[in-house]
C-alpha cells in the first residue's frame, strides 16, 4: 500500500531534518553508517513518508550540532497530528472467546486425553498364563534371584521379565525424583534478601530510571527539564478562535500540572493556574518562529488530585480572553 502524503506537521518536520542533513553533508548511505538506522529508513524519514523515532532525530542532531528540542518538538505535534486524524495503532492478538465466555484453544491444539481412556491399563494378575506376553512372566512364576555366575536361561533379558507395572513405577519415581531436585533450585534461587540487604535505601530518581523531581520539589519548575513531560494525562484542551491549541497537562509521578500551547502567533500568551483562585499563577508567550512552529509550556505548580486547574489565552492580536478549566486526577 503506498503511503499518502505527509500530513502538514509531518512536512514540517521532513523539511528540518532534510536541513539538519545538509547540513551534516552526509549522504544517505554515509548518514546510515554514522547512526543506528538503515538508508531505507533514513529515505523515508526525510521525505516524510514515515516519521521518525525519537532516538533517529537526537541522532541526526547530534551530527549536525543542533539542538534536539526544536525537532522533537515538531514530532510530537506531528504524531499527535496523525492521532487525530484517526490513525489506528497496530493492535495485539485478540484470544477468541466462546459464548459461554471462555476461551477457544489456540489453533493445533489437542485436548488432554481422560484418565479413564488410557489403553496402556495393568495386565491382571489372575490372567491365564497363554494370554500373557511372551516377554512377560506370570504372576506367582517370578524365578528366583540370579546369583553370581549363573545365567538367564534361554538368552532372556532380565530386565524385560519384570511386570509392567514394576515398569511404571519405576518411571514414576525417577520423575518424581528429578521434579524435587528442580523445585528445590527454583526455591534455592528464589529465597527473599537477607534484612541487609533489605534495609538499603531507596534511589533517588534519576535521567536513567523516571522524573527528576517529586511533588513539592517540581513547583515552578520545567516539566521538559524535570522529565515530568514523558507521558502526563491531558485534563482538557481547547482550541481558541484564533486557531491556537491550549492542553491542561497533568504528571502523576510529578503530582504537578501545566499548561502547553501550539499552533500561535508571535506574542500571543497563555497563562496557567493551579489551586484555584490563589493558587500559583504561570504563563509562556511566543516569542520566535520556532516557537510558534512548535509549541510553548508553563512551568509547573504542583496540586493534589481534585484540584481545580485554569488555563487562559490572550491572543496578540487583542480579542476576548478565553479561558477553561479542569480537575487534576490520579486516573486517565
Amino acid at each position: 500500500m503506498t503511503p499518502g502524503p505527509p500530513s502538514p506537521p509531518g512536512a514540517r518536520l521532513a523539511a528540518v531534518l532534510q536541513q539538519l542533513r545538509q547540513r551534516t553533508g552526509l549522504s544517505l548511505a554515509q548518514l546510515a553508517h554514522a547512526t543506528t538506522y538503515s538508508k531505507s529508513s533514513w529515505e523515508r524519514y526525510l521525505n516524510g513518508k514515515s516519521l521518525p523515532p525519537r532516538s533517529a532525530v537526537k541522532e541526526l542532531c547530534l551530527l549536525a550540532d543542533e539542538p534536539a528540542d526544536h525537532a522533537l518538538a515538531l514530532l510530537d505535534i506531528a504524531r499527535a497530528n496523525r492521532t487525530e486524524d484517526g490513525a489506528a495503532p497496530p493492535t495485539a492478538p485478540v484470544r477468541r472467546r466462546t459464548a459461554t465466555g471462555t476461551d477457544t484453544p489456540a489453533a493445533g491444539s489437542t485436548p488432554a486425553p481422560s484418565e479413564t481412556a488410557r489403553p496402556d491399563t495393568a495386565p491382571s494378575e489372575t490372567a491365564p498364563a497363554e494370554t500373557a506376553p511372551s516377554d512377560t512372566i506370570a504372576a506367582g512364576a517370578l524365578p528366583a534371584p540370579i546369583g553370581p555366575g549363573e545365567t538367564v536361561p534361554g538368552g532372556a533379558d532380565p530386565t524385560r521379565a519384570l511386570p509392567t507395572g514394576h515398569r511404571r513405577a519405576n518411571i514414576v519415581t525417577a520423575l518424581l525424583s528429578t521434579c524435587a531436585v528442580v523445585l528445590g533450585a527454583l526455591v534455592l534461587t528464589h529465597l527473599p534478601p537477607t534484612r541487609r540487604e533489605a534495609a538499603a535505601p531507596t534511589p533517588t530518581p534519576t535521567a536513567a530510571n523516571g522524573t527528576l523531581c517529586r511533588r513539592t520539589a517540581c513547583q515552578n519548575k520545567d516539566p521538559i527539564a524535570m522529565r515530568c513531560g514523558a507521558a502526563p494525562l491531558t485534563l482538557a484542551e481547547h482550541e481558541t478562535t484564533t486557531g491556537a491549541w491550549i492542553q491542561i497537562r497533568y504528571s502523576q509521578e510529578c503530582g504537578a500540572s501545566w499548561a502547553r500551547m501550539w499552533g500561535a502567533a508571535l506574542q500571543d500568551r497563555v497563562e496557567f493556574r493551579g489551586g484555584g483562585r490563589h493558587g500559583f499563577l504561570h504563563s509562556a508567550q511566543v516569542t520566535n518562529r520556532n516557537e510558534a512552529d512548535t509549541y510553548v509550556h508553563t512551568l509547573m505548580s504542583v496540586v493534589s488530585p481534585g484540584t481545580p486547574v485554569q488555563a487562559c489565552f490572550t491572543p496578540a492580536a487583542g480579542g476576548v480572553r478565553e479561558c477553561f478549566e479542569a480537575r487534576s486526577t490520579d486516573g486517565p
